[in-house]
């Protein structure tokens, strides 16, 4: 099991003394670690703004490596670029998540299929032990945060790079939506609670049942994506010109 260190405020953050300061690359991937652990863990809010002139300065160094970290996190679905507008926190509302939903019901299951038959013993131990960790969280972001590890790590024998970084990318970009959902769905009567589905899916992977686990894993995402549209209603048809572009400082629509 892969613990969860307690993480420093991204505000609080120094330049450890051993980063060189002249190493752009390494500053950049810390930058990026750093803004995509406070994204992920909801110190970040979808829709805040992201000064690059802050984060230079906090990190005395140039824009060159804000700016590179920033579109590595661009690129995982985390962060939206604009030119001349600035950069903020990526946010998705109810529609657009639906619309995500939709795509992981098909692209996930594949991700499974090609990973069942390359996970180790070791592997599966662990994933076994994260299902029996999930059963008895008793935190809502400790469950979003195992919740996920579980997930993805169920994904990573699969030998298509291209799949993988497609999943991470929904799974960033709809992270905000899911605490929201979570909370208000699953964990509303409080924690811990159980998926009988989570306790499926790892019955399927012990017994490498790729195709057993390819249905348990499209119906665990139908069955969410069901939910979501029951609770926030199902999204109105709109022509392809009417595509809506998000400003930043903007909310998304959560209720």
């Amino acid at each position: 099991m892969t613990d969860f260190p307690t993480r420093t405020s991204w505000r609080e953050s120094r330049r450890s003394p051993e980063l060189p300061q002249d190493d752009g690359r390494l500053l950049s991937a810390r930058i990026a670690d750093e803004i995509r652990s406070a994204v992920l863990s909801g110190e970040m809010r979808p829709g805040a703004r992201i000064r690059q002139e802050l984060l230079a300065a906090q990190y005395g160094a140039s824009r060159i490596p804000v700016r590179e970290a920033l579109r590595q996190l661009e690129n995982e679905g985390l962060v939206v670029l604009a030119p001349n507008r600035g950069a903020w926190i990526a946010d998705v509302n109810s529609e657009e998540s639906i619309e995500v939903y939709k795509i992981r019901e098909v692209v996930e299951p594949l991700a499974i299929f090609e990973s069942v038959p390359n996970l180790t013993a070791a592997d599966i131990d662990s994933l076994d032990a994260t299902v029996r960790e999930l059963e008895g969280v008793t935190s809502l972001e400790d469950y979003i945060l195992l919740d996920r590890e579980f997930h993805l790590r169920t994904y990573s024998g699969a030998r298509l790079p291209q799949l993988l970084s497609m999943v991470q990318r929904f799974w960033n970009s709809t992270q905000h939506f899911r605490r929201e959902f979570v909370k208000e769905t699953f964990a509303k009567d409080g924690l811990p609670f159980s998926d009988p589905q989570h306790l499926l899916l790892m019955d399927t992977i012990r017994g490498g049942d790729a195709e057993g686990a390819r249905s348990i894993v499209h119906l665990h995402i139908r069955r969410t994506r069901l939910l979501i549209q029951a609770k926030y209603g199902a999204p109105p048809r709109r022509p392809p010109s009417a595509t809506r572009v998000r400003k930043p400082g903007v909310q998304g629509s959560l209720p």
